[in-house]
């Protein structure tokens, strides 16, 4: 019977291992071909038989970015932009979510479900809407446009995270904190934010992915290389009649492996901010 039950185990941990493993190649598997293809000639990537070795190897398409499509404008946009919605969904995110759970107001979860209400619009449905009062304003081509409008799209999320944080603090704390003469904002500056510092890397970071890989908006709202993103960038690369594919591919190893090296850098606070609030303590 002891025997039984072992083998059952180790079949069952078998099993757990080669579904991970399976999961694993499916997610890296489209990854590692496009850094494959990144290093390919030309002339391999329309050869009958493609290669996921790439030999002969060439740096030629990292150049042709940055040389010949000066992606780095692009990058440095992105990083502008990106940056600073994380930044602002993170500020205002934190105020609101600290006076959704520490102020006594009627029906908050009718707030809460309000906000969270104006990230289910379809974007499609927005853009003309917003082009018009963006083109009234002047606002058209700038950093501004894109931060409001990646702001609206970040906050509700950053705002249900960092709420749902918050909410698993003890009020014990709080009221320590004010015994000792601390107000409402330097409670949370000095006390809620650093308690809390695993649910702001991670909305952080799920605002800075949001406005670094969103396309549509961009796209609408900019022109030219002095202020358009990556993805519009990468975009740009395609002509009527050919699709620089190794470009393509070089373009999106350089943006992707930053996100992918962040990700991996903060996984404990990732992992601890996506669950720490699910649990009310």
């Amino acid at each position: 019977m002891a025997a039984s039950l072992r083998a059952r185990a180790l079949l069952s941990r078998a099993a757990l291992h080669v579904a991970a493993a399976l999961i694993v190649v499916w997610s890296a598997a489209p990854f590692l071909w496009q850094i494959s293809t990144s290093f390919q000639e030309d002339r391999l990537l329309t050869a009958p038989t493609p290669s996921l070795i790439p030999w002969p190897g060439t740096l030629d398409h990292f150049r042709n970015i940055f040389v010949e499509k000066q992606f780095h404008l692009y990058i440095v946009n992105s990083l502008i932009v990106a940056g600073a919605t994380a930044l602002s969904c993170l500020v205002i995110g934190a105020l609101a979510a600290f006076a959704l759970s520490r102020f006594r107001l009627a029906n908050r979860f009718g707030i809460l479900g309000l906000i969270l209400s104006v990230s289910m619009f379809p974007q499609i449905a927005i853009v003309a809407p917003l082009y018009l009062i963006a083109s009234s304003i002047g606002l058209m081509n700038t950093y501004t446009v894109l931060i409001i409008i990646y702001l609206a799209l970040g906050l509700p999320l950053v705002i249900w995270v960092l709420f749902g944080y918050f909410e698993t603090i003890p009020r014990e704390i709080d009221e320590a904190a004010i015994i000792d003469g601390a107000g409402p904002l330097r409670l949370l500056v000095s006390v809620i934010v650093p308690m809390s510092l695993p649910g702001f890397v991670t909305t952080g970071l799920l605002a800075f992915i949001m406005a670094w890989n969103e396309f549509m908006f961009a796209l609408a709202f900019t022109s030219g290389a002095a202020r358009q993103t990556i993805p519009v960038g990468i975009a740009n690369f395609t002509n009527l009649f050919y699709v620089p594919w190794g470009d393509v591919a070089a373009a999106s190893v350089v943006v992707t492996v930053p996100l992918v090296a962040l990700v991996l850098a903060f996984q404990r606070y990732i992992i601890a901010g996506l669950t720490q609030g699910a649990v009310k303590e």
